[in-house]
């Protein structure tokens, strides 16, 4: 049974609870409200329009040519709409390369909701991400990454070499990250990623926002009803 968290406090996951190398962290977001963010158009928004008016999970990745981050976005765009729609969630993708790879990152992905860009990474910055990458003896690889390492940096060097911008789509040492917030300025839970395979499992990230509908992406944790 999914252990029922108090939406007036952060959420944290206990230790005993979470996943191994799982970190969690706390934030004031009134640091980064004003930074700008860009859509697929390139015009700009404040951070904070993403989360003012309902609850929203954001999620910071590396650089779209990572393909631990590819993955962990295929596995987002398969997200049902009804489930978000039902717990009053808005989705949210943020990388750190220039606005023009949005739209070939969503085709590729197939992810149907919002993305944005914070290409001076102004927010990753403020926020504290990490930068450079930290490994445990307890941390499992992230479920929602299935190529190894040396196939997967194949598939991004290919990517990047057939790509119609040959760059790298961000500071390729940059971690990024998952936060639950709203509606105003309130943060429910955060998580840093420690490495490019330390990402919140997907179910266990929205169950915390709420979501209470049954996602399985072919690995545990999986969400269940309560």
């Amino acid at each position: 049974m999914a252990e029922v968290l108090s939406p007036i406090i952060t959420r944290q996951v206990r230790k005993e609870k979470r996943e191994p190398g799982t970190q969690t962290v706390e934030i004031d977001l009134r640091e980064v409200e004003d930074c700008f963010i860009y859509d697929r158009r390139g015009n700009s928004f404040p951070f904070k329009s993403l989360y003012q008016d309902r609850k929203s999970v954001i999620i910071f990745v590396r650089n779209f040519l990572c393909y631990s981050c590819k993955e962990y976005v295929d596995d987002l765009s398969k997200v049902p709409k009804e489930a978000l729609k039902d717990a009053g969630i808005r989705l949210v993708v943020i990388g750190q390369s220039a606005f023009c790879h949005i739209e070939p990152f969503c085709l590729l992905t197939g992810y149907p909701y919002e993305m944005y860009v914070d290409p001076e990474r102004c927010i990753y910055q403020k926020l504290g991400m990490k930068r450079e990458e930290t490994f445990t003896d307890s941390a499992r690889p992230s479920p929602h990454v299935k190529s190894g390492l040396l196939m997967g940096q194949m598939k991004s060097i290919w990517r990047a070499m057939t790509g119609p911008a040959f760059d790298f789509q961000g500071d390729l040492s940059q971690q990024g990250g998952a936060i639950i917030a709203g509606p105003g300025s309130q943060v429910h839970f955060c998580h840093f990623d420690m490495n490019h395979l330390d990402h919140m499992p997907i179910p266990w990230l929205l169950q915390l926002a709420g979501v209470h509908h049954t996602l399985d992406f072919g690995d545990k944790p999986k969400i269940i009803h309560v």
